[in-house]
């Protein structure tokens, strides 16, 4: 196995077992004669029938609420090209993937074997009644703007083009910050975009309704600027975005420019042309899978360079995977007939917004960091942030009950709370946890006081409220490891055995409770000196509630000192461990 390449490695994901990233799994039981005639003849007539009298109890008895189709027909493919219907078939599923790792969404994947729009349009709105949304996924441009347009006219559910619309929304709120963090007007930015295929298109417009100048947006292709009475492979699509300016190469556009918004192919952006570019300038380099300019290159070049990619291994990646399902999932959920412009400007905001709170140590963690904070390197929320769910759904289905495309009003309130269970049924007992650990306020002794999860972890248990951690430890070398670690030790409190004026007192408590022979008293006092001794007497003592330990040692050596000094409660007669196990369906 060491000797696989990355390409090895993904076949064998997606081979081993049953082939495939996706099936179809039955939410009702189905085991025996009963379950089977309630499943399928004779018993489902009734809501056959109750459906045919009321369309609308179709959400009641179906799971057509909590269905998209992704449908494609493989002509542009990220990074492949015209691959066709069948080798797209892996993307399409990973998209099913995603939407319901994301958002608890279940997907068919739909591949279409004809590349003409009539077909396409007629194909996509006769299975129309299946779902209740359409995700629209890797058809080239210009062919993609007429089957977008057709459908979200003729069909009453929400037809969205991802690589158009989800492009825009997680652009625009990497600009919107970034402009923030640059001290830029967006009313007076120019704008330089590469690229004029349907990404570039919605990306354009997008930050055009954002409030970018139409005037001061110059869009360049592989053939140069977009200039007025420029004949040469132009489109209807390309004409809306031609503007009277002298520049026509993307060297003569960029100087000067505010913003560099790229949707093309990599390494069409050079060092001169970024050292042309205005003070702090914005680069979001989004070719997949190599940007306009490489992150290394451009901060290389510029110090003052505020960049995003599309790749995950710099800072501020622009991926999809942070709009889609939660667009989607805030769709779905008012049952909306289309998703409009103020549906996606609430999902940009609502991402530009989390993107300047404080980031759970947790989300940290994932991507191997102490600490993130709102600046030039983290201008939008990370893809693994549990709370992107809550915000952007929330946003999106508030602004689609506030501009009429709604069909069903729903609680706010309440739809939060909803939101958090379809995270996990791991993530809603945290949460229940955390809400009743916040209303006593607990003091938490942690032995492992020098532990860099244990840092991490006492900082995010202040930020949220939890509780108050208490480390043992010299508080020096602490707070040395924090400093090294970029750990925010204030609400902290920090107790060295070695210095502390209860220390005495503890060794006092412990001699007695152990009965400690004459001549080992002094042995005893040193040992108190444990903080896995210490913090136990701590409980004891009543000067902690609870304690947290086992980061860095064994159980074997961290539950003998606890179940020697910390007694049991009158009338229980045996300590003991629990561990909790979570079923696919949390039950």
């Amino acid at each position: 196995m060491d000797n696989l390449t990355s390409s090895d490695e993904a076949l064998i994901y997606h081979s081993q077992g049953r082939p495939g990233k996706i099936e179809v799994v039955p939410t009702k039981p189905c085991l025996t004669q009963i379950d089977l005639s309630l499943a399928y003849t004779p018993g489902v007539a009734a809501p056959c029938l109750e459906i045919a009298k009321d369309v609308s109890k179709v959400f009641d008895y179906t799971a057509k609420g909590n269905l998209v189709a992704v449908i494609t027909d493989g002509s542009a493919v990220l990074g492949l090209g015209d691959i066709g219907p069948n080798a797209a078939k892996p993307v399409m599923e990973g998209k099913a993937v995603l939407f319901k790792r994301f958002a608890d969404i279940d997907v068919f994947d739909i591949e279409l074997g004809t590349k003409d729009v009539d077909e396409i349009v007629t194909a996509v709105k006769a299975i129309a009644p299946t779902v209740s949304g359409i995700n629209l996924e890797d058809i080239s441009a210009p062919r993609c703007f007429e089957i977008e347009k057709r459908l979200q006219k003729e069909l009453d559910i929400p037809v969205f083009h991802d690589d158009q619309h989800g492009t825009a929304i997680i652009t625009g709120a990497a600009l919107l910050n970034a402009l923030e963090v640059a001290d830029k007007d967006i009313a007076k930015c120019k704008v330089v975009v590469n690229g004029a295929g349907a990404a570039a298109v919605a990306c354009s417009n997008f930050a055009i309704s954002l409030g970018i100048k139409r005037k001061n947006l110059i869009m360049c292709d592989s053939k140069g600027v977009l200039y007025k009475g420029r004949a040469n492979g132009m489109n209807e699509f390309k004409e809306q975005f031609t503007v009277e300016t002298e520049a026509r190469s993307l060297a003569d556009a960029m100087v000067d420019a505010d913003v560099f918004i790229g949707v093309s192919v990599a390494n069409t952006v050079t060092p001169d042309m970024l050292l042309d570019m205005a003070l702090n300038p914005i680069v979001l380099a989004l070719a997949n899978p190599d940007p306009e300019i490489t992150y290394p290159l451009a901060t290389k070049t510029r110090a003052d360079v505020i960049m995003a990619t599309g790749r995950s291994d710099y800072p501020n990646q622009v991926n999809n995977v942070l709009g889609f399902p939660f667009v989607f999932r805030g769709a779905l959920d008012v049952r909306a007939t289309c998703i409009n412009t103020e549906m996606m400007h609430a999902a940009a905001r609502a991402l530009a917004d989390l993107a300047k709170e404080p980031v759970p140590s947790a989300v940290a963690a994932a991507y191997g960091q102490s600490k993130i904070e709102f600046g030039r390197e983290y201008l939008i929320p990370k893809p693994l942030d549990h709370r992107v769910l809550r915000r952007v759904s929330v946003a999106v289905a508030k602004a689609a009950m506030e501009s009429g495309v709604a069909r069903r009003k729903i609680d706010l309130e309440e739809y939060v709370r909803v939101l958090g269970e379809k995270l996990g049924p791991q993530r809603e007992l945290m949460r229940i946890i955390v809400a009743k650990a916040r209303l006593s306020n607990k003091r938490i002794v942690y032995p492992e006081g020098s532990a860099a999860r244990v840092l991490i972890a006492a900082q995010a248990v202040v930020q949220e409220s939890i509780a108050t951690p208490v480390l043992l430890g010299n508080e020096a070398f602490i707070q040395q490891r924090a400093a090294e670690i970029g750990v925010d030790l204030t609400g902290v409190e920090i107790v060295d055995p070695a210095t502390s004026p209860r220390t005495a007192a503890y060794a006092d408590e412990m001699l007695k409770i152990r009965r400690v022979r004459r001549g080992n008293e002094k042995r005893a006092r040193k040992q108190i000196l444990d903080p896995l001794w210490y913090g136990p007497m701590m409980l004891r003592m009543g000067d902690a509630d609870g304690m947290v330990s086992g980061v860095t040692k064994h159980v074997r050596k961290t539950m003998p000192p606890m179940l020697k000094t910390v007694p049991l409660r009158q009338g229980v007669r045996l300590a003991c461990g629990m561990s909790i196990v979570f079923t696919k369906t949390g039950r």
